[in-house]
């Protein structure tokens, strides 16, 4: 006949928070080991992509840990990928450019018309 396995925490519901797996411990007897919830690699803000060098653990833990290990050393470390962080300082300086284009344009009509 199979050993019956009781909960030894929480509820005795079979739901996600209470996840077990059944295990022999080294004196023969069935026991219930919990298992921890898998955690979701955090993400771009823009694009999707996973974030590399942020590890996967939850919000409790992330508070945690050092900064160097919540973040990556550049700007929008922890919420942008790189891609996302180039793309938006070539915008930038696009803008500033085409700024000054218009700028050298509009001095280049005021020196025509005089």
């Amino acid at each position: 006949m199979v050993q019956r396995l009781t909960y030894k925490r929480r509820h005795c519901y079979n739901t996600k928070s209470n996840a077990v797996k059944i295990i022999k411990t080294p004196g023969g007897k069935l026991t219930f080991q919990y298992t921890e919830k898998k955690r979701r690699v955090p993400r771009c803000g823009d694009c999707g992509m996973k974030l590399i060098g942020i590890p996967a653990v939850s919000p409790q833990i992330i508070r945690t840990l050092k900064k160097r290990q919540r973040k990556v050393s550049r700007a929008y470390g922890g919420s942008r990928c790189h891609e996302c962080v180039k793309a938006r300082i070539v915008r930038a300086f696009l803008k500033e450019e085409k700024k000054l284009v218009k700028k050298v344009a509009a001095q280049a009509a005021g020196a025509k018309k005089k």
